[in-house]
């Protein structure tokens, strides 16, 4: 009888097991879903309200809500259509809304709150095209801190040049002037960094400076740009300098804080803003521009000036150039009315020797030409020779840099109070200088590569050991003469900073069509040869210009623009001195560094 009962008890386990698994399958496949979903999608696409009115928790057609939302695209001033925000967002979730909006935050003021605010768009990512500028968003990065504090009214803000808030990389100048009021821009920032051009006005209540990615005064290559994105003008009322915001994307910034209209999707113009020296403004985030202001007395220069220059950085496949290249004028010298400096020194291993250099030489110049003996014996004798020799070797002895050196270029420009120009260059390196004469050109420098013939000569009579035959570097270096490197010249005796000196080359103002001086760097050399350079610049005089344009800035860029469109490989200033008549101007003293 128990044996008879024990299958019985293990069948009912079993049929006991079975109910369970039947009853977890039920559990978890939910069947009762099914009938209920008709009612709960109708449910959920609306919420009655009192009875009467209906209204959607969310929309049927996300892609139709969302296409007539003004922030999702953005029309340039020029009429170009640019995608706002998809750019920089993080991947979206479909059909995800958040509700409540949030005020919108100013794409150049970073939100002081550590959550992360999702806001979904429609429409998807797309790709970046050419000429388009893109939208800054706070959460794709943090703005660099240009500086700490803002600028209380009237006071003017203590940047240094090479300081933590305004040495980010490389340079560009813009010199406009008004019965002694000189502007300097220089862009220490950003993809555009390192070019460098000047103009010059004798109505400054008419001058307008814009600054955007196209067509303008200064051209920023850098896609977080608008194509007119501010603009500077002569406050004719208040002799002030004001810019303004022109309704840019992604704003602008003076000295950190927002000039921009408060609603920057409008492209609403912002309200005009002071400048003061030190100043720097923002443009998207990475292009900072500094401000230079001084206050001079107008000095008639009777030839003209045009100053341009590139870091061509994107001629090698887009890497990061360094700006190395340092042009400078000065005319006339610290209370020496009758001279004038103007050079290049461009740089190796950094840009402190060519800064420190560009600013040493005029002062040397200056110093020494300060004594009314030695000015007289420069005027009667027409050669400075002894005085550019004796510059070069005071900058020389006061440079303190040991792992980095520079080409130095200077030409020195008198008149003896008549109608006669008097020119002679110094140089050392490959940084070149060409003056033509009645439609002869004639250069004014000496090639000192290693490679270069005149130089292999000196190097060998030195006693050192001799160059091999095609061996172009000394040290690494492919220059033999420069300024700076002491510790190369420490090591090695054939390493010189003995300037060539030309002869001297006289201009008369009464027959001086035609007649320039060119100096440029050896990224312009490299790929325009003299006789190429020489038409260019007959080339831009035919071109008419319009009133208060600067021909000589004209043909500087021209000639930039021809080594661009070449490909130059390396940084490229280019400093234009025009002694036609006709094309004479009256610019303000300036150095630019």
């Amino acid at each position: 009888m128990t044996m008879g009962m024990i299958p019985q008890s293990i069948v009912g386990i079993l049929l006991l097991m079975l109910l369970l698994v039947l009853l977890l399958i039920l559990i978890a496949c939910k069947p009762w879903r099914l009938c209920l979903s008709s009612s709960s999608r109708s449910r959920s696409s609306s919420l009655k309200i009192g009875g009467e009115l209906e209204r959607p928790l969310v929309s049927d057609d996300v892609d139709a809500h969302d296409d007539n939302n003004e922030g999702g695209r953005t029309y340039d001033i020029e009429g170009a259509c640019y995608q706002n925000d998809g750019l920089l967002r993080a991947p979206r979730m479909e059909g995800l809304v958040h509700k409540p909006r949030l005020p919108p935050v100013s794409p150049h003021v970073t939100p002081q709150v550590d959550s992360l605010i999702l806001e979904v768009v429609p429409d998807p990512v797309e790709d970046v095209s050419v000429g388009q500028t893109l939208k800054y968003s706070p959460l794709a990065g943090r703005l660099p801190d240009v500086q700490k504090h803002f600028r209380p009214e009237n006071q003017i803000p203590n940047v240094k040049p090479g300081s933590q808030s305004s040495r980010l990389p490389e340079s560009t100048a813009k010199v406009i002037d008004h019965q002694g009021s000189c502007l300097s821009l220089e862009v220490i920032s950003g993809p555009s960094s390192g070019q460098r051009c000047s103009v010059q006005s004798t109505n400054a209540s008419r001058v307008s400076v814009t600054l955007g990615r196209v067509s303008s005064d200064l051209l920023l290559k850098d896609s977080e740009v608008s194509g007119k994105h501010a603009m500077i003008n002569w406050n004719a009322d208040k002799k002030k300098w004001e810019v303004v915001d022109m309704g840019s994307l992604n704003g602008t910034l003076l000295n950190s804080r927002p000039i921009n209209h408060h609603d920057p999707g409008s492209r609403q113009w912002g309200r005009p803003v002071e400048l003061s020296s030190g100043d720097i403004i923002t443009l998207g985030t990475t292009s900072n521009v500094q401000v230079n202001v001084t206050t001079k007395s107008e000095t008639r220069i009777p030839f003209g000036i045009g100053m341009a220059s590139d870091p061509m950085a994107l001629r090698r496949g887009g890497k990061k150039l360094p700006m190395e290249d340092v042009c400078y004028y000065s005319w006339p010298l610290p209370d020496i009315q009758e001279f004038g400096v103007f050079g290049i020194c461009d740089g190796h291993g950094g840009a402190a020797a060519a800064k420190s250099a560009s600013k040493m030489l005029p002062e040397k110049l200056a110093s020494i030409l300060s004594d009314p003996a030695m000015r007289e014996k420069v005027i009667s004798q027409a050669n400075a020779a002894d005085v550019l020799k004796s510059a070069f070797s005071q900058t020389e002895a006061s440079l303190t840099n040991y792992y980095e050196g520079c080409t130095a270029t200077v030409l020195l420009v008198w008149t003896d109070g008549g109608k006669r120009f008097f020119a002679q260059c110094a140089n050392l390196g490959d940084s070149a200088c060409v003056v033509n004469v009645d439609g002869e050109p004639i250069k004014m420098t000496e090639d000192h590569r290693v490679s270069s013939h005149s130089e292999r000569i000196r190097m060998n009579g030195i006693g050192e050991r001799p160059l091999r035959d095609g061996e172009t570097r000394l040290c690494g270096l492919n220059l033999a003469r420069m300024l700076g490197d002491k510790f190369l010249k420490q090591q090695d005796a054939r390493f010189s900073s003995e300037p060539y000196i030309s002869e001297v080359v006289h201009i008369d103002q009464s027959s001086s069509s035609g007649c320039f001086a060119l100096l440029a760097s050896d990224g312009f050399w490299d790929v325009v040869s003299v006789k190429k350079a020489v038409q260019l610049v007959q080339q831009a005089n035919e071109k008419e210009h319009a009133e208060g344009e600067n021909p000589a800035e004209k043909t500087a860029n021209a000639l930039l623009n021809e080594a661009r469109a070449l490909r130059t490989k390396d940084n490229t200033s280019v400093l234009f001195l025009d002694f036609d008549t006709k094309f004479r101007s009256s610019p303000c003293k300036v150095t630019a560094a």
